[in-house]
């Protein structure tokens, strides 16, 4: 059996999903292929998820357009108005506040799947689009005027374009034979929800050590979500418990205190990737399936939500074949650069700060000191990291009637 789309997007997760929800709202056919199944319901009585993402202001924006915003303020998020950084090897600092900037907050700390809860129940009750959770992909054929998918069950899915937001092991982008540049941090990452002695007071707290960079992001009751980047992370999660506590808050230099209670503890391996293109013949990627970066920034989902707006406002603003090599290296265009320049800034920051070098712990303390007295370009760095500096697409800027 053959059914036909406008759009067939492989991956339900934020990012998909997000994509979906707005081709959806342009009155697009849309199919979202998921192995995953439905994204569990919200439960207020399940503690966080050791997985979430800092939410800038375009994200929120993006969320709000697409009619998700409202239901994760009715869920749970913890929004924060201060993020303060500091160097373990130099006295160096800086902090960003968001009264400096004349807004209500910096970003919001929420868990990925209510994210995807949320998208995913604006995504079903669409008219014009449809959740595939049943079946997955098995491959794609390509020619000049459409795509084939086919999947598990036999079905074939016959589209205009091709969209592959299924993550860093993407089978789109294998299926388009689209490489990678790949880079190692020789780094995991270790995440796990903690309580200190001391609430984290709707900051966001960031330090830089010789060996990775700890991060406490604050959570609505008073806890953190911690991000510890590290090259010793076998070592740390080997430790039991009060032994890992008392070395989470040394790193943290017991800036809150002492650690009274820590969650089990998850890692990641840190490795950068970046698509050598991010289109082929009717076929396009976003999100991670595109570009992996180092998370200590907390960009990641941010940058994959603002693919999904460049690519939404090249679809419709086009009256061509939007599965076509022209329209979509317009595409192209708006983020590969972008993207890559995101991704050595933080390879940047890792080399100046993630290392004992005497040299740069002075260029840094420095640096930092000489950036935090310096306002206007502290509080034009920060506006480009909540993604409201500069030409952006219109489903990221603030909703009409947030205007004033």
């Amino acid at each position: 059996m053959i059914q036909r789309y406008d759009v067939v997007i492989n991956g339900g997760g934020m990012t998909g999903l997000a994509l979906g929800c707005a081709l959806g709202q342009q009155g697009r056919q849309v199919a979202v292929i998921e192995t995953q199944g439905e994204p569990p319901r919200f439960n207020p009585d399940t503690d966080y998820d050791l997985r979430v993402v800092a939410l800038n202001q375009a994200s929120q924006n993006l969320l709000d357009h697409l009619g998700a915003w409202q239901q994760l303020l009715r869920w749970r998020v913890s929004p924060y108005q201060r993020m303060y950084v500091w160097d373990a090897g130099s006295p160096g600092h800086i902090s960003f506040t968001a009264t400096e900037l004349g807004t209500a907050h910096l970003g919001h700390i929420i868990e990925n799947r209510l994210i995807q809860r949320a998208l995913y129940e604006r995504f079903t009750s669409l008219a014009t689009t449809q959740w595939i959770g049943d079946a997955a992909m098995e491959r794609i054929a390509v020619d000049e005027h459409d795509a084939l998918v086919s999947l598990t069950d036999g079905r074939i899915l016959n589209t205009r374009l091709v969209v592959g937001a299924d993550g860093r092991h993407s089978q789109v982008r294998q299926a388009a034979n689209i490489d990678l540049h790949r880079r190692d941090y020789h780094q995991q990452g270790i995440v796990a929800i903690v309580r200190s002695e001391q609430p984290s007071d709707f900051t966001a707290w960031q330090r830089f050590l010789p060996d990775g960079v700890l991060a406490f992001l604050p959570l609505s009751d008073g806890r953190a979500s911690i991000v510890w980047s590290s090259r010793r992370a076998d070592e740390l999660l080997a430790l039991p418990d009060s032994q890992f506590k008392q070395a989470l808050g040394k790193a943290f230099d017991f800036h809150l205190g002492e650690i009274l209670q820590v969650s089990p503890r998850a890692s990641f391996p840190l490795i950068g990737r970046h698509a050598k293109s991010y289109i082929s013949p009717r076929i396009v990627l976003i999100g991670d399936a595109a570009h992996t970066i180092h998370p200590l920034a907390g960009q990641g989902v941010n940058l994959g939500f603002m693919d999904v707006a460049a690519l939404t406002e090249v679809i419709g603003q086009t009256t061509r074949d939007f599965g076509s090599l022209s329209v979509l290296r317009r595409y192209e265009r708006s983020r590969r650069g972008e993207n890559a320049v995101m991704q050595r800034l933080m390879e940047g920051f890792q080399f100046l700060f993630i290392n004992n070098n005497s040299v740069l712990s002075g260029i840094r303390g420095l640096g930092l000191r000489l950036t935090d007295q310096a306002t206007p370009l502290k509080n034009q760095m920060m506006r480009y990291a909540m993604g409201i500096a500069g030409e952006r697409p219109a489903i990221v800027r603030p909703p009409v009637d947030q205007l004033v």
